[in-house]
């Protein structure tokens, strides 16, 4: 197991190159300019617009801006003050808009925009750990993501863990009661939560559970405080709810199908029909030896949905204001703040290569019979 989790993970180096690569080509392609974010106005000098633009680095041709975001820029020399000579092997203090609270620039009494200087630093580049400062939020692109992340990671897990709690034990039972009510009835839920967008789902458990009847809060991870710490999680458990709800059912859905799959398969193997000749009851059948060996499929579907979760929270996340990754990763890419949305896709693919490892993994977690060697 250990030689194959090691041979798996030098595989994924090529395949984490591949995906820096279409990753920033997309985004360097991608219509604006971050200067006209930093500079919210249409009066702003040309000089002004470009010194800025020089200094942050998105003038420089393509390989250029990608090996430096990559291995950084403090072995190579580069124009930092637009006047088209490599000046400066680092990057020199930079000036962006004043902000207020509302994020709105601040003007003098002249309604000339007030700037100050961003402090100094080196870009080591991602391979050395370091994704630069957002353009915007003037802080490290890690920093943004990591501050976001538990409430992510506490929405992800739980509506993984509710998806396995209903899917699972609702494809076992039918496939138990093949062709009854109750198989028939969750066939039926099972197309209805896969064809339900998340959007639409959300908003009406919101109309529902928040405006008509009032019983759940309506968006938010806790109740606003002073110190912007939100309680323990069993306090603020009601705010958790609805968001699982909307992030899981499809989830639930497949893992609901794909279980009675394959226990109908299972439940078809000499095995079972051994254990049945043994005068084994029902239950054992079912529960102690069936359920296990149809597990098999479902360790398959761990990675590709621990990966889907991250495409379904950014949704979530924007319905019900919760102050996740998938939010900042939102706003990131309206506001072209190419650090933060670049922090955020190399997150993603780890955990996605990550993700199918697990599925792997799970393989002789679940059936010892299988040896990855």
């Amino acid at each position: 197991m250990t030689k194959y989790i090691i041979r798996r993970l030098i595989q994924a180096i090529p395949t984490f190159f591949g995906i820096t690569l279409i990753s920033y080509l997309l985004l360097w392609a991608s219509p604006g300019s971050v200067a006209d974010r930093l500079f919210f106005g249409p009066n702003i000098r040309p000089d002004v617009k470009a010194r800025l633009s020089a200094e942050l680095g998105i003038n420089d041709p393509f390989p250029i801006q990608y090996l430096r975001w990559l291995a950084g820029d403090d072995w190579m020399r580069r124009d930092t003050d637009g006047d088209g000579l490599a000046d400066q092997a680092f990057l020199v203090a930079l000036e962006a808009p004043e902000l207020d609270r509302s994020g709105k620039p601040v003007r003098d009494e002249n309604g000339e925009i007030v700037t100050r200087p961003l402090p100094p630093g080196k870009n080591r580049g991602i391979l050395r750990g370091d994704f630069s400062n957002s353009f915007l939020k003037r802080r490290p692109a890690m920093n943004l993501i990591m501050d976001s992340l538990p409430a992510t990671l506490e929405l992800g897990v739980a509506s993984l863990v509710f998806s396995l709690t209903i899917g699972i034990p609702v494809g076992v039972f039918s496939a138990i009661a093949r062709g009854r009510l109750f198989d028939n009835s969750s066939r039926v839920m099972a197309v209805l939560l896969n064809a339900i967008p998340n959007f639409w789902l959300g908003l009406v458990l919101i109309l529902i559970f928040g405006s008509a009847l009032g019983w759940l809060p309506m968006g938010g991870r806790c109740e606003p405080t002073l110190t912007g710490v939100c309680p323990s999680l069993p306090e603020r458990l009601k705010y958790l709810l609805l968001p699982m709800i909307v992030l899981s059912a499809t989830n639930v859905a497949i893992f609901s199908r794909f279980m009675r799959t394959s226990m109908l398969e299972v439940m078809n193997q000499d095995y079972i029909r051994t254990a049945r000749a043994k005068g084994l009851s029902d239950r054992q059948v079912y529960f102690k030896h069936a359920t296990r060996n149809a597990l098999i499929p479902i360790a398959t579907l761990l990675g590709p949905i621990i990966t889907g979760l991250w495409g379904g929270a950014i949704v979530t996340e924007v319905i019900f204001s919760w102050p996740g990754v998938g939010r900042v990763a939102l706003q990131s890419v309206i506001q072209l703040d190419y650090p933060v949305v670049m922090a955020v896709v190399i997150f993603a693919s780890v955990s996605t290569i990550l993700g199918f490892l697990l599925s792997d993994i799970m393989y002789a977690l679940i059936d010892p019979r299988i040896r990855m060697e």
